[in-house]
């Protein structure tokens, strides 16, 4: 089979007509070009240049080669600047997991600025709950995934798995606007509350903190969807907490953040440490800068 680098020397030499001056133009040694066209005509069985007393002169068949080769190594030059793009991310494809309330308040601006670098990549994004994406990330489905952990309800994360903290929110505690309820939680004891399912982080660390403050919590409303929660609690219906990215402001509902020990959440992204998709530090870097800055409930980490 024929090399490229032996058509490009070929192609070099005939339009110098030097072997020397087709060096410098390569960056090779005379006897390295000299060598080259050698094997070139005893791969092709072509005499592809008369040596003369005085320099060397390219035949009809060292002529018709670089005809024929020039859509040969066009083809082999587009190879090349593809590769590159690819291994710069330019056209990779890149995958996100995320949670709800993150893909409202982080993952647009993220997208966005990912997309306006590399605009011909390929980013693909799946909404689901923290346990549903490390099922993914470690199976190799998604690249990266943001999730979550309550200060009180700390857990362990699989192996081989590299962290990024983005932020860390106040849990914020959401009244009726005029309902007259206390905004410190120790005297929301016989408040009726709204929270999410049972057997969720946010439940079980809503549990342990309102055990913090004394009491066993009556709730009344279970839903995952804090849009719906706030909605809930406007009407009257309860009072809430909630972590700031699942809170937006409301001339219904008052928000108060909770000052009590762990009353926090902590949003960081994952991938597995072998990832080495090319578009991993570009979207870590676009994740940083969507995290909102002068918001009184979150907080960006010292490492975003």
């Amino acid at each position: 089979m024929l090399k490229p680098l032996h058509l490009l020397t070929l192609k070099a030499v005939v339009r110098s007509e030097s072997f020397a001056l087709a060096a410098r133009d390569l960056g090779y040694t005379a006897s390295a070009i000299s060598q080259q066209i050698s094997a070139l005509e005893k791969e092709t069985g072509l005499v592809l240049f008369e040596r003369e007393a005085h320099g060397i002169r390219p035949t009809a068949a060292a002529h018709r080669l670089v005809d024929l080769s020039t859509h040969v190594l066009a083809a082999m030059d587009d190879l090349d600047h593809q590769v590159q793009e690819l291994a710069t991310g330019a056209t990779g494809r890149l995958r996100l997991g995320s949670f709800p309330t993150a893909d409202v308040r982080l993952v647009p601006s993220a997208l966005s600025a990912l997309v306006e670098t590399h605009p011909r990549a390929r980013i693909q994004l799946e909404e689901a709950e923290p346990d549903e994406l490390l099922t993914a990330l470690s199976q190799g489905d998604l690249d990266v995934a943001l999730v979550y952990e309550y200060g009180l309800s700390p857990r362990q994360w699989p192996a081989g798995l590299t962290r990024h903290h983005l932020l860390r929110e106040d849990l914020i505690l959401l009244r009726a606007r005029g309902s007259g309820l206390s905004a410190q939680l120790p005297q929301l004891s016989r408040a009726r509350w709204i929270t999410s399912r049972e057997d969720t982080a946010g439940a079980r660390s809503f549990v342990r903190l309102c055990a913090a403050a004394g009491f066993e919590a009556a709730v009344a409303f279970r839903s995952n969807n804090y849009a719906v929660v706030r909605e809930l609690v406007s009407a009257g219906l309860g009072v809430a907490v909630v972590p700031a990215l699942g809170h937006l402001p409301s001339d219904e509902v008052e928000a108060t953040r909770l000052t009590q020990r762990s009353a926090h959440r902590q949003v960081m992204a994952l991938h597995r440490s072998e990832n080495s998709n090319p578009l991993l530090p570009a979207v870590l870097t676009c994740l940083r800068r969507a995290v909102p800055s002068g918001e009184p409930y979150l907080h960006p980490a010292e490492d975003a």
